[in-house]
């Protein structure tokens, strides 16, 4: 018997995680395999018409920018056994205390990690081949340029080069396994990982000091918890190479703004910024006139086809659930303190 279900999600919100591209398969999809209580998705649950339907709920499906499921949600879905979530933190979903009532929670962080991890090694090879310098000289010398002469902020290429990863995280793990193809050495900051595991990965562990001090390259993959908020700050950027990039993909917060201003301003480090501390930057912020920082409007993670991705593991692990398999990307409740 197939266990009902329901989507939680504003319309323009639905439209992003069931884009034109692929929304006839995935929502006929989900349609199969479950029995979906309402045709189109929901933007309120407490609305009339809808509040009816909660105690049938067994599985609600949810994305970025569903309603938070409290403790009064949750007891007006006595029969709910699974969240699935097609995005990746759940913590603006569900409480803690929801999280741990017996529910299963799905999340499609896996697949979003991928093209973030992507967006940032990427921008590791262009910044150790200097193609940002390299397109400003071009740009300022054009036709009298004399490639071989041109001294850059540091080496090019990626041969002998090392990359700092700060949190094994999803992504951090991603970039890590990346890089191996790349001959270069990556050090690895991460309190919750032994020596042994990172070496798994193909890193070295360790400390802050340490991977600040040797890295030509250094990525932030931790979530943002009280431990993290602005945990990099002037010291940091004090031990940073001369001629480093520091990636930031993962929050705005961790970073302290303040002190990535007067960082950057003297052009010795770089830096890509596709997370910001506000988000958006303010537009008087100076970061915007700086050649040595690049800014993204948080797109590293899923959008478009590859937000497809994510709504199809988030329905492959439904399709496990019903048939009683082991799912692959079920949430750890016991980890929530320390996890994104």
């Amino acid at each position: 018997m197939r266990l009902s279900s329901l989507i939680q999600l504003a319309r323009p919100q639905f439209d992003i995680h069931f884009p034109a591209s692929c929304r006839t398969r995935n929502t006929d999809r989900l349609t199969s395999l479950t029995n979906l209580l309402h045709p189109e998705p929901v933007a309120d649950l407490r609305s009339d018409g809808v509040a009816a339907l909660l105690p049938q709920v067994e599985i609600l499906v949810t994305g970025w920018k569903s309603q938070t499921i409290d403790a009064d949600l949750r007891r007006r879905m006595p029969r709910l056994k699974m969240i699935a979530h097609l995005a990746g933190t759940v913590k603006g979903v569900l409480t803690q205390e929801v999280a741990g009532s017996g529910l299963v929670v799905l999340s499609a962080a896996d697949a979003n990690a991928r093209p973030v991890a992507e967006f940032t090694l990427a921008h590791i090879l262009l910044h150790l081949k200097r193609v940002p310098e390299w397109r400003r000289v071009y740009h300022a010398e054009r036709s009298r340029i004399a490639t071989r002469d041109i001294q850059l902020a540091g080496p090019v290429g990626n041969s002998g080069r090392i990359v700092g990863i700060i949190g094994a995280s999803r992504i951090g793990r991603r970039v890590a396994a990346d890089l191996r193809r790349h001959r270069v050495s990556v050090l690895l900051h991460d309190p919750f990982v032994s020596a042994e595991a990172a070496a798994a990965m193909g890193a070295e562990k360790v400390s802050m000091t340490d991977l600040l001090m040797r890295s030509d390259v250094v990525s932030l993959h931790q979530p943002l918890l009280p431990t993290t908020e602005g945990s990099f700050g002037a010291r940091e950027f004090a031990l940073m190479r001369d001629g480093a990039l520091l990636i930031n993909t993962a929050r705005g917060k961790i970073i302290d703004t303040a002190a990535l201003v007067t960082a950057m301003a003297d052009g010795r480090l770089f830096a890509v910024l596709d997370v910001t501390d506000p988000e958006p930057l303010n537009d008087d912020s100076p970061l915007w006139d700086m050649q040595n920082v690049t800014i993204t409007p948080h797109i590293a993670g899923s959008f478009g086809c590859e937000v497809c991705d994510m709504t199809e593991q988030v329905l492959d692990d439904i399709e496990r659930f019903s048939n009683g398999q082991p799912m692959q990307n079920e949430v750890v409740i016991s980890d929530w303190e320390r996890v994104a």
